[in-house]
């Protein structure tokens, strides 16, 4: 039988999960708005997405963790979850951290072309384009994991599952624009997500 514990433990992770993605990426983002850009797609199709995935990856857990809603869809937490997911999320923090740090400068929230933009190929990104993306499949896995309840727990899947599928081609349609062969040499000796499988 598996050893149940109270679905707080979950929430708590979650919290702490949410409060180091913050704490990694306000300076980042601070500095992204005082960088020029020279290209930006934020038409409807990006503005949708991002909205999707902050309500799955945000809002709809945030009501799940602070007011337990919705009830209807909660089950039994067990302490291999907590661990579990406590782990992943540790790692999607590291990747997390490790990505904004390798992009300096480059880094953006939406689809943008910075002044002085420079192709990143080093660090975490020598064997995989989207890192920052792995980082966030990683945060949604962990909080399906730690959150013991089906809605809340899965919405960060969907949520940034829908950014991810409506964005990654764009984004790299961008890239191949801007950088031309090196971005296509680069696709090549890359995965998008995962080392070696996609």
């Amino acid at each position: 039988m598996l050893p149940f514990m109270s679905p707080l433990a979950g929430k708590i992770i979650w919290l702490i999960g949410v409060i180091g993605w913050f704490v990694i990426r306000y300076p980042h983002d601070r500095r992204s708005r005082r960088t020029a850009k020279t290209r930006r797609d934020v038409g409807p199709r990006e503005f949708f997405s991002l909205a999707v995935s902050t309500l799955g990856l945000g809002i709809v857990p945030a009501i799940y963790v602070f007011a337990g809603l919705p009830r209807f869809a909660d089950y039994p937490f067990s302490i291999f979850q907590a661990i579990a997911g406590a782990a992943v999320f540790g790692f999607a923090l590291w990747l997390f951290y490790r990505t904004h740090k390798d992009l300096g400068r480059n880094w953006s929230v939406t689809l943008e072309v910075r002044d002085e933009h420079k192709l990143v190929t080093n660090g975490v990104y020598n064997r995989v384009r989207h890192p920052m993306y792995s980082a966030f499949w990683l945060w949604a896995l962990a909080q399906a994991i730690v959150l013991p309840n089906w809605f809340a727990g899965l919405a960060g899947l969907v949520g940034f599952g829908t950014l991810f599928f409506l964005r990654v081609g764009n984004e790299e349609k961008m890239m191949a624009d801007t950088f031309g062969d090196e971005y296509r040499d680069y696709m090549k000796r890359t995965a998008r997500i995962i080392p070696g499988i996609y």
